[in-house]
């Protein structure tokens, strides 16, 4: 009987094996990356530990390694993510002013190349953040993204006299993953060093509200990889419909991740709704996300058919990946208003011989005048 039970359960682990290894190699390699990483961090085969450090008004945050084991384009390497504070013991109102991102050997000392640095994310807990300052009608109404840092825009900081406000003890989320569009040899393994610049409470200070615009296109969601079409210059292939789809008030399907054909091209959308604005106000910042072989991203004030701003992307010319990608930053500001249309414009040039992805979004910072009312009652209470 032993010798049987002990026979079906052999079987049993198998079949369990053969299927977990066949659903194993069907995955994306973004999937996969997942798993390795969760697997190398739970056996304790890499160092698993974040390293975290408060001084000189900065946190900084050190990774767990990551291994790259292949190439990974955006969106497909190994990544890590956690909650955090800026400084757990106290409760004092901060204003984040900057931001960066680099990668470091494991060591946590050595500089490396940025070409390993994908996808940065801050994001803040909107129902917390905003509950704190009775603006409870904002959560859950956009996407609670502070800033995304990634190749060719590591690091930046915002005018002078402008920030987030954020409470030390408040919950920020960090999201980094790892970047290889070009070392095809061993596995080698990075960290990521990500560090928020702050300065204490100032009533002289600004308030910025971020706001995510980025470039989505139409595609065909019963044929989603068949295209695109003469008749429809703007359809795009998705390279794939389970992240960054979406849908529109008419229904159809729209991606903001897809595929940029050989040469050159050109790609527009309306971003109005995405900005949401209520009320006139100053644009004081902005970070774009681009990938390889775009070359500038445009926003743009379609009702004054005038360009606001053109973030110009860098390629490299002896490896794939972007050496730059400029932003946008001003005390003054530039007006925008509820009643005018905006349009993101990308131009890409795909200089390769195969198929390449593509995204484009800003990350736009607005003066926000309702929580500078609420900053000021703050302040007088002080």
């Amino acid at each position: 009987m032993k010798s049987k039970v002990l026979k079906y359960s052999v079987l049993l682990i198998l079949v369990a094996i053969s299927i977990g290894g066949i659903y194993y190699l069907n995955l994306s390699s973004r999937h996969k990356a997942i798993i390795k990483t969760r697997i190398n961090h739970t056996l304790g085969l890499v160092d698993n530990t974040w390293n975290i450090k408060i001084e000189n008004n900065s946190v900084s945050l050190i990774t767990p390694t990551l291994v790259v084991d292949q190439v990974y384009k955006s969106m497909e390497g190994p990544k890590v993510m956690r909650s955090f504070q800026i400084n757990p013991k106290n409760d004092d109102l901060v204003w984040i002013t900057s931001f960066e991102t680099k990668a470091i050997s494991t060591n946590e000392v050595d500089r490396l190349s940025n070409d390993y640095v994908c996808h940065t994310n801050i994001d803040f807990y909107d129902g917390e953040h905003y509950s704190r300052w009775n603006l409870n009608e904002r959560i859950g109404q956009h996407y609670p993204r502070l800033t995304s840092m990634s190749n060719g825009i590591e690091t930046y900081k915002f005018p002078k006299g402008f920030g987030f406000p954020v409470f030390e003890n408040e919950n920020l989320f960090l999201s980094t993953q790892a970047l290889n569009h070009n070392i095809k040899s061993e596995p080698f393994s990075v960290k990521h060093k990500v560090t928020l610049g702050y300065q204490p409470n100032d009533k002289k200070m600004k308030s910025l509200q971020s706001k995510t615009v980025f470039v989505m296109l139409p595609y065909d969601a019963n044929n989603p990889f068949q295209g695109p079409t003469e008749n429809n210059p703007n359809m795009c292939l998705p390279v794939e419909t389970g992240n960054h789809s979406y849908k529109n008030k008419d229904g159809e399907s729209l991606s903001g991740h897809w595929v940029v054909f050989p040469g050159r091209e050109t790609y527009s959308y309306d971003i109005t709704q995405q900005l949401q604005l209520k009320d006139s106000t100053t644009m004081h910042h902005i970070a774009t996300h681009l990938h390889p072989y775009a070359e500038t991203l445009t926003l743009k004030d379609k009702t004054m058919d005038s360009v606001l701003f053109t973030s110009k992307a860098e390629n490299y010319t002896d490896k794939i990946g972007l050496k730059s990608v400029s932003t946008f930053s001003s005390e003054e500001g530039v007006m925008l208003y509820p009643d005018h249309n905006y349009e993101l414009v990308l131009k890409t040039n795909n200089t390769s011989d195969v198929n390449q992805d593509m995204m484009a979004s800003m990350f736009v910072f607005l003066f926000d005048k309702e929580m500078d009312e609420k900053l000021k009652a703050y302040n007088a209470q002080k």
